[in-house]
């Protein structure tokens, strides 16, 4: 059953994200990680009148949550169950580019730590499930269950950034099967101990959800459809919670946001990469203070903003009155999203 009751949850550094995607009436944004629709709604109220949203959630129970507390935005707002790692196709299907903003938000809800029987948490009896959409084959009991050793161990230190990786992998293999969530935490807490407030399967959990979800990879494949996906001076924003996330996200708005790209033996440049991105915020965002104490699980967000850039194989030789965007600063003419997009869209459309 839907908890409702997670609708009316706060979303992390909701003024900070508006600030960051620059919410402007009549804009177009994209929520990839709709979640209970939180960010989504105050987007809707700030870009009113004219403002549309695609939100896209894998989770079909958020989904369900997310629809009732945007019912009165229906007409503005389209939600999809779908994994955003298929970015690209959703706006092509939903004629829904180039947009004025796209949002990340990594963590996992509130709601998904409580709703029963998902097995996200250690604090609560639960299969191990760990799937964001049901409809994926591949649960935490699959990994835990029947991975090799080694393969277990190369998981938790990788996904989880956990030092003990190999005794906990020993510890789970030596007590197949493991069914349960507290089973399993159980399992850790015995082999590793317990060393201040931080439980010690936290890091084992996040791996096993990582590797379960392939939100790594996900995020990967994500970032480089939104470059596409965002018009001229659209803001890509994100907010991750774990180190991995935050390198991954730090590491793409780096390398977009530079000239040459090539190896630094390389003495004459050959990658022919021009910057795409501007990154806005040069120190990572956090939290403030007072949202820390009152939301404890947004201690650990960053927020990273970055904005699309016009480079000349965005241009036309000529204005286009078809071109949605046209800059003063561009003595070349307008912008070729609308044009770049629609390639796009017929090789998705052949390939099919």
């Amino acid at each position: 059953m839907v908890n409702r009751r997670s609708a009316t949850h706060t979303p992390v550094m909701l003024s900070e994200v508006l600030r960051a995607l620059d919410v402007q009436p009549g804009g177009r944004y994209i929520d990839c990680t709709l979640g209970a629709g939180g960010h989504a709604a105050s987007i809707l109220e700030h870009s009113s009148p004219g403002g549309q949203l695609l939100g896209i959630d894998a989770d079909p129970l958020a989904l369900e949550v997310a629809k009732e507390r945007l019912l009165s935005f229906k007409e503005s707002a389209k939600l999809v169950n779908d994994n955003f790692v298929n970015l690209q196709q959703i706006a092509i299907k939903y004629d829904f580019f180039p947009v004025h903003g796209i949002l990340l938000d990594l963590g996992l809800s509130s709601m998904q730590l409580g709703e029963a029987g998902r097995g996200f948490s250690f604090q609560r009896h639960a299969p191990l499930d760990m799937r964001f959409n049901p409809n994926q084959k591949t649960t935490a009991a699959d990994i835990v269950n029947t991975y090799a050793e080694t393969r277990l161990a190369d998981i938790i230190r990788t996904y989880g950034e956990e030092p003990m990786a190999n005794r906990i992998a020993r510890s789970i293999v030596d007590a197949r099967p493991v069914e349960s969530t507290l089973e399993l935490a159980e399992i850790i807490e015995k082999t590793i101990g317990r060393r201040g407030k931080i439980h010690p399967a936290t890091k084992t959990f996040q791996a096993l959800r990582i590797a379960v979800n392939h939100e790594l990879e996900n995020l990967e494949s994500t970032l480089r459809q939104a470059l596409e996906i965002l018009g001229y001076q659209g803001k890509l924003v994100v907010i991750s919670y774990h180190s991995l996330e935050d390198r991954i996200v730090k590491q793409f708005m780096q390398r977009e946001a530079k000239g040459c790209i090539c190896p630094p033996t390389t003495p004459v440049c050959v990658c022919g990469h021009t910057p795409r991105l501007k990154i806005i915020n040069r120190k990572v965002v956090i939290p403030t203070e007072i949202e820390q104490r009152e939301n404890p699980r947004s201690r650990s967000a960053k927020l990273r903003t970055a904005e699309r850039l016009a480079v000349q194989a965005d241009t036309y030789a000529v204005n286009d009155d078809s071109v949605l965007f046209n800059s003063v600063d561009n003595p070349r003419g307008g912008l070729r999203r609308p044009v770049l997009l629609q390639k796009i869209k017929m090789a998705f459309l052949t390939a099919s």
